[in-house]
């Protein structure tokens, strides 16, 4: 049998995998050889058998790696015994802890473990706590489980916080060299309320070609971003700890960011009225929208106003309004922006990119953390002007360094591959949808679809499939196009403060318009990180890469990564939040709609808090149900009734377990609560309660009635029962957790 290596994967149920560095199907660890090796470790496994669908199964030869970082959990006290179970479940075992090293940790205090025995077949690992976070109730604990967990970076080194300080705390005259001043110039910044660092600032102003009435008519568009690379020098500790974050990471009410504050809020950030170093994409866009002409060059500016998405939503719907009374003087450059906008608009409609309609959401939290009511994002024109503004820039620097051929960062998505690309067709198919794609799908076929099935009552069913069937977004320096927006060379330019990616690209746009290249510094960091769960093996290439190119395929692949872990570790803290917020009600019932549909259960929205849980399938009635791939929906074989993407429903909170992240629903039937209303009103004569947690106290009091009058004339003789002389049957006993068959 073939002998592989890769990295365990380790899941909450005891069992694990084994995600092979080659990209191969994952290799099953049962729990026996689970017990040896922790989540995450490196190992060397033999394939021993396949199961009838084809998976191996695997057998631990050796542990190439044994992972060195802490491991979070909450300190117990069982059995006479100091233990620490993980906060991630994937590790499978509890850490034992000598009882002269838990430091001054207390029982259920949340700690950092350091391994000092690992396991193995016959022992469980053991450690020592090495640092004491606190209390699992403390405000912003989710944030330092969640840091720790997936190994964020959130604290400078010295050497760069030190570097920070030294920077000035305005420009200098050096610092003006061989740059335009743009300080005259109307830009300004429109960000959310939110937003505490500026990256980017806009400006639109009519622009014409030629004399007379044949003059062409179109737009100037400025699109200035915040000069972060005069700053952060390569080599230097700012920019290796920016490289090893490579992305700034976005938490309810907390950045971990990827400069220091001094930078990323300061010096760096474009302020209002003050001057700022940019990188300016200067365009000349026409009345179709298509971008004639580009230039890229290095400018002092001063942004004019700090302006927001619903200002400015609100001065574009009104420019007599009291928004625009108040920016009088800026309401003629945002009507341009608008206008330019617009122009823009018209080639998006062309190219065929595709535009999902989706539902975000933010947390609002209160000044202890937690949760306060959570709201949809609602994405209005101004949110809208500035994407095509930054798209427009971004298109711009992939041009000009794909004209220069200078080994740059693309950010590429592809489309469906051919095995999506069937499954999509026959998903499809079967919802009644006719369209035909064709072998290699176009954004535009896509977008067609989306735009043919808008008025659907499944439409939300059809978009997620259509979503699905997609590939993730990467970094890589092998150009491929990016599917989604249908451009043919596609790059991030627009916020170096937040994505070292974009730093490299203003550092190649400088080195080009120097006439110079830009060489990638090989150093330890510089090499593509182990593969984290859903995440794809580097990019197969037709011929060997030069050492050159290896560097910036390797950069993309770190920035990709920490990309993911980013992400990761901001849902795992808004899932813990929402599961925290959802503890509050417990019992209460709520409309909802199917966002998922599994072998297992269906996954349902709520309506009014925007928060997702399971109703497995044992709650979904006294029959078979079995799932459907290609629908992506339940169907009860009896009765026929399905469950799909879109459809409503009406559930009940029935369990949350924090440290699982999960929330559990118990479908409500219509008509039940009818019901059980008339059995508590028949049994007590009550008035009927005006709650779900009301009607259930009331259906549960009639049933501790209805066994305690059972139990008063048990062994009596059967005259003496009121009920059995009168030949009258008694109450129907209801059940304590009541159904009603579909």
């Amino acid at each position: 049998m073939a002998e592989v290596e890769g990295t365990v994967q380790g899941h909450r149920d005891g069992h694990g995998f084994v995600v092979t560095d080659a990209g191969e199907p994952w290799i099953y660890l049962a729990q026996q050889e689970m017990r040896s090796v922790l989540h995450r470790d490196r190992v060397r496994v033999r394939v021993l058998r396949y199961d009838r669908k084809g998976r191996p199964e695997g057998r631990v030869l050796d542990i190439l790696e044994r992972r060195k970082t802490p491991i979070i959990g909450r300190l117990l006290h069982e059995g006479g015994q100091w233990i620490v179970a993980p906060e991630d479940s994937r590790y499978g075992q509890d850490i034992l802890i000598p009882k002269n090293a838990t430091a001054s940790a207390a029982v259920g205090q949340v700690v950092s473990v350091e391994l000092t025995e690992p396991p193995s077949l016959h022992s469980q690992p053991v450690g020592r706590v090495a640092e004491v976070l606190g209390e699992i109730d403390d405000s912003g604990m989710e944030i330092e489980i969640a840091v720790r967990k997936y190994e964020v970076p959130h604290q400078f080194t010295p050497e760069t916080l030190a570097q920070a300080a030294a920077l000035p705390e305005k420009l200098r005259p050096a610092d003006r060299k061989h740059r335009v001043d743009l300080s005259d110039v109307a830009l300004v910044t429109i960000d959310g309320e939110d937003a505490r660092d500026f990256d980017d600032a806009v400006y639109a102003e009519p622009f014409k070609r030629g004399r007379g009435k044949s003059a062409l008519e179109g737009w100037r568009l400025l699109v200035a971003i915040a000069d972060v690379s005069h700053y952060v020098k390569p080599g230097e500790a700012l920019d290796e700890d920016a490289y090893e974050r490579a992305t700034s990471v976005y938490f309810p009410r907390r950045v971990i960011p990827m400069l220091p504050e001094k930078l990323s809020n300061g010096l760096c950030s474009l302020n209002p009225q003050v001057e700022r170093l940019a990188m300016v994409c200067d365009m000349v866009v026409s009345a179709e929208g298509v971008v004639d002409a580009y230039q890229f060059y290095p400018a002092v500016i001063n942004s004019q106003a700090r302006l927001t998405y619903t200002e400015v939503a609100a001065v574009l719907a009104n420019t007599r309004g009291p928004e625009a009374q108040r920016r009088a003087e800026l309401v003629p450059h945002l009507l341009h922006l608008h206008e330019a906008y617009r122009a823009l608009l018209k080639q998006r409609g062309k190219r065929g990119a595709v535009d999902f309609e989706t539902t975000e959401t933010q947390i609002v939290c209160d000044a202890d953390g937690r949760i306060e009511k959570i709201v949809p994002r609602t994405r209005n024109e101004a949110h809208r002007l500035i994407e095509e503004a930054m798209l427009a820039a971004n298109v711009c620097a992939a041009d000009f360094i794909a004209g220069a051929e200078h080994p740059c960062l693309y950010r590429v998505h592809e489309g469906p591959t051919p095995e999506k690309r069937v499954a999509l067709q026959a998903q499809l198919r079967a919802l009644g949808i006719g369209v035909h794609l064709s072998d290699d799908p176009t954004p535009g076929e896509m977008q067609a679809i989306a735009q043919a099935t808008a008025g659907r009552p499944d439409a939300l069913q059809i978009h997620t499939l259509l979503l699905r069937s997609m590939q993730q977004a990467i970094y890589t320096a092998s150009n491929a196009g990016h599917f989604g927006l249908a451009y043919e060379a596609y790059t991030h330019f627009t916020s170096p403060i937040r994505r070292y990616p974009d730093l490299l690209v203003h550092r190649v746009i400088k080195a080009v318009l120097a006439g110079r290249r830009y060489h990638l510094a090989a150093n330890a960091k510089t090499r593509v990180p182990e593969l984290r769960k859903g995440g794809k093996p580097a990019r197969v290439h037709a011929k060997p890469l030069t050492q050159e190119m290896t560097l910036w395929e390797a950069a993309g692949g770190h920035c990709s990564a920490n990309e993911r872990r980013a992400d990761e570790a901001s849902r795992d803290v808004e899932a813990w939040l929402k599961c925290r917020y959802m503890r509050e009600h417990l019992g209460e019932e709520f409309s909802g709609t199917v966002s998922a549909a599994a072998g297992f259960g269906l996954f349902v929205t709520l309506d009014a808090l925007y928060v997702e849980g399971l109703v497995h399938i044992t709650e979904l009635g006294g029959e078979y149900y079995r799932y459907d791939e290609a629908r992506q929906e339940l169907r009860g074989e009896r009765t026929g009734i399905r469950y799909g993407v879109g459809t409503r429903v009406r559930v009940q909170v029935s369990r949350v377990d924090l440290d699982g992240r999960r929330i559990d629903f118990r479908m409500v039937r219509e008509g039940e609560a009818e019901r059980l209303l008339a059995r508590g009103d028949k049994l007590r004569g009550t008035p009927a309660p005006a709650t779900a947690t009301e009607e259930l106290a009331v259906v549960r009091e009639a049933d501790r009635a209805a066994k305690k009058a059972t139990r008063a004339y048990k062994g009596k003789p059967a005259g003496s029962d009121p009920a059995r002389r009168s030949r009258k049957p008694g109450p129907a006993r209801p059940s304590p957790k009541p159904r009603t068959r579909r």
